[in-house]
Protein backbone atom coordinates (compact mmCIF):
# COMPACT_ATOMS: atom_id res chain seq x y z
CA UNK A 1 0.00 0.00 0.00
CA UNK A 2 1.32 3.43 -0.92
CA UNK A 3 2.42 5.73 1.89
CA UNK A 4 0.73 9.08 2.44
CA UNK A 5 3.85 10.71 0.96
CA UNK A 6 3.60 8.62 -2.21
CA UNK A 7 -0.03 9.71 -2.50
CA UNK A 8 1.09 13.34 -2.10
CA UNK A 9 3.79 12.92 -4.76
CA UNK A 10 1.26 11.35 -7.14
CA UNK A 11 -1.21 14.20 -6.55
CA UNK A 12 -3.82 11.98 -4.89
CA UNK A 13 -3.57 14.10 -1.73
CA UNK A 14 -3.09 17.88 -2.01
CA UNK A 15 0.09 19.50 -0.69
CA UNK A 16 1.89 22.82 -0.59
CA UNK A 17 4.73 21.91 -2.95
CA UNK A 18 7.98 23.82 -2.56
CA UNK A 19 10.26 22.01 -5.02
CA UNK A 20 10.51 18.93 -7.17
CA UNK A 21 12.92 17.15 -9.47
CA UNK A 22 12.84 13.74 -11.12
CA UNK A 23 13.78 11.90 -7.88
CA UNK A 24 12.57 14.15 -5.02
CA UNK A 25 9.63 16.15 -3.77
CA UNK A 26 9.55 18.88 -1.09
CA UNK A 27 6.40 20.24 0.52
CA UNK A 28 5.33 22.18 3.60
CA UNK A 29 4.53 20.13 6.71
CA UNK A 30 0.82 20.70 7.46
CA UNK A 31 1.52 20.40 11.19
CA UNK A 32 4.69 22.52 11.30
CA UNK A 33 7.05 23.07 14.20
CA UNK A 34 7.77 26.53 12.77
CA UNK A 35 6.67 28.61 9.81
CA UNK A 36 8.36 27.11 6.75
CA UNK A 37 8.83 23.58 8.17
CA UNK A 38 9.38 21.54 5.01
CA UNK A 39 9.50 17.81 4.33
CA UNK A 40 11.84 16.49 1.64
CA UNK A 41 11.18 12.98 0.37
CA UNK A 42 12.55 10.73 -2.33
CA UNK A 43 9.91 9.77 -4.87
CA UNK A 44 11.05 6.17 -4.46
CA UNK A 45 9.19 4.81 -1.46
CA UNK A 46 11.68 3.47 1.07
CA UNK A 47 10.95 3.03 4.77
CA UNK A 48 14.34 3.83 6.35
CA UNK A 49 16.94 6.35 5.27
CA UNK A 50 19.83 3.91 5.54
CA UNK A 51 17.99 1.45 3.29
CA UNK A 52 18.62 3.95 0.47
CA UNK A 53 21.68 3.26 -1.62
CA UNK A 54 24.63 5.52 -0.92
CA UNK A 55 23.94 7.34 -4.19
CA UNK A 56 20.23 7.80 -3.35
CA UNK A 57 21.16 9.07 0.12
CA UNK A 58 23.65 11.58 -1.34
CA UNK A 59 21.10 12.75 -3.91
CA UNK A 60 18.49 13.26 -1.17
CA UNK A 61 20.94 15.29 0.92
CA UNK A 62 21.94 17.38 -2.10
CA UNK A 63 18.30 18.14 -2.92
CA UNK A 64 17.62 18.90 0.78
CA UNK A 65 20.56 21.33 0.75
CA UNK A 66 19.03 23.24 -2.17
CA UNK A 67 15.63 23.37 -0.46
CA UNK A 68 17.28 24.59 2.78
CA UNK A 69 19.04 27.38 0.87
CA UNK A 70 15.66 28.47 -0.55
CA UNK A 71 14.15 28.37 2.95
CA UNK A 72 16.95 30.61 4.26
CA UNK A 73 16.08 33.21 1.64
CA UNK A 74 12.33 33.00 2.22
CA UNK A 75 12.09 32.77 6.03
CA UNK A 76 13.70 35.02 8.61
CA UNK A 77 15.42 32.68 11.07
CA UNK A 78 18.75 32.05 12.78
CA UNK A 79 19.36 28.82 10.84
CA UNK A 80 17.71 25.86 9.18
CA UNK A 81 17.67 22.71 11.30
CA UNK A 82 17.50 19.23 9.84
CA UNK A 83 16.11 16.07 11.36
CA UNK A 84 15.48 12.58 10.05
CA UNK A 85 13.20 10.74 12.43
CA UNK A 86 10.81 8.82 10.21
CA UNK A 87 8.75 6.91 12.73
CA UNK A 88 5.38 8.42 11.88
CA UNK A 89 5.33 7.65 8.13
CA UNK A 90 7.08 4.61 6.59
CA UNK A 91 8.65 6.69 3.81
CA UNK A 92 12.05 8.38 4.14
CA UNK A 93 11.67 12.08 4.89
CA UNK A 94 13.95 14.89 5.91
CA UNK A 95 12.53 17.65 8.12
CA UNK A 96 13.92 21.12 7.35
CA UNK A 97 12.87 23.49 10.12
CA UNK A 98 13.58 27.23 10.33
CA UNK A 99 15.05 27.74 13.81
CA UNK A 100 15.03 30.67 16.16
CA UNK A 101 15.07 28.59 19.37
CA UNK A 102 15.82 24.98 20.32
CA UNK A 103 12.10 24.40 20.89
CA UNK A 104 11.52 24.79 17.15
CA UNK A 105 13.14 21.39 16.43
CA UNK A 106 11.69 19.43 19.37
CA UNK A 107 8.45 18.42 17.60
CA UNK A 108 6.35 19.55 20.56
CA UNK A 109 5.59 23.15 19.58
CA UNK A 110 3.31 23.49 16.56
CA UNK A 111 2.57 26.52 14.39
CA UNK A 112 -0.97 27.20 13.13
CA UNK A 113 -1.26 28.60 9.60
CA UNK A 114 -4.24 29.34 7.36
CA UNK A 115 -4.56 27.86 3.89
CA UNK A 116 -3.67 31.26 2.43
CA UNK A 117 -0.53 31.45 4.60
CA UNK A 118 0.53 27.97 3.45
CA UNK A 119 0.01 28.90 -0.22
CA UNK A 120 1.92 32.18 0.13
CA UNK A 121 4.75 30.50 2.03
CA UNK A 122 5.11 27.66 -0.50
CA UNK A 123 5.24 30.19 -3.36
CA UNK A 124 7.85 32.31 -1.55
CA UNK A 125 10.14 29.35 -0.84
CA UNK A 126 9.63 27.93 -4.32
CA UNK A 127 10.71 31.13 -6.05
CA UNK A 128 14.10 30.90 -4.28
CA UNK A 129 14.68 27.22 -5.18
CA UNK A 130 17.57 26.76 -7.60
Amino acid sequence: MASIFTKIIQGEIPSYKVAEDEKHFAFLDINPNAKGHTLVVPKKEENKIFDLSEEEYSDLMSFSYRVAKALEKAITCKRIGMSVVGLEVPHVHVHLVPLNAMEDIQFTKKEKLTNEEFISLAEEISKHFE
